[in-house]
């Protein structure tokens, strides 16, 4: 959430989007940001002291235009909660990174560093995308 919010904000373009985050399992709802994780965000200079886990809903499916997760289970749950994926919306991270695999959960792995690389990469190549379709969105309605 917070990489994307200062990629969108590093672009002007705040107005134009939404960005938030949710969990898919109850565990930690209500938590702020994991320590390590808030460690590393502040090291780049983002805040992220207000974060509060919320739980992913199934009416949260309506309101986004992309849905993310960082690996399959991740995927397989949001489906699992918002009823499958009719529009297309759910995709890995870093399938916008041009890589068929799994982000790897520092949870487990205790590598911020791959995880936050993997994240910036992922995040960089959503953006690409979103400004793509946008490019190729206005390009159609001037023709």
């Amino acid at each position: 959430e917070y990489i994307m919010k200062e990629l969108v904000k590093k672009a002007d373009m705040e107005d134009s989007f939404y960005i938030a985050s949710a969990a898919t399992s109850w565990g930690n709802v209500g938590s702020p940001v994991y320590p390590n994780a808030k460690e590393m965000l502040e090291a780049h200079g983002i805040d992220c002291s207000a974060k509060r886990s919320i739980h992913l809903e199934k009416s949260d499916y309506d309101k986004y235009d992309f849905i993310i997760g960082m690996d399959k289970a991740n995927i397989r749950d949001m489906k699992k909660i918002c009823g499958g994926d009719p529009q297309g919306k759910m995709y890995r991270l870093l399938q916008f990174a041009g890589e068929d695999r799994d982000l790897a959960d520092p949870w487990y792995t205790r590598d911020f560093q791959t995880a936050w690389d993997d994240l910036v990469k992922g995040c960089n190549g959503l953006m690409r995308q979103i400004l793509q379709t946008r490019v190729q969105t206005e390009n159609t309605a001037r023709a």
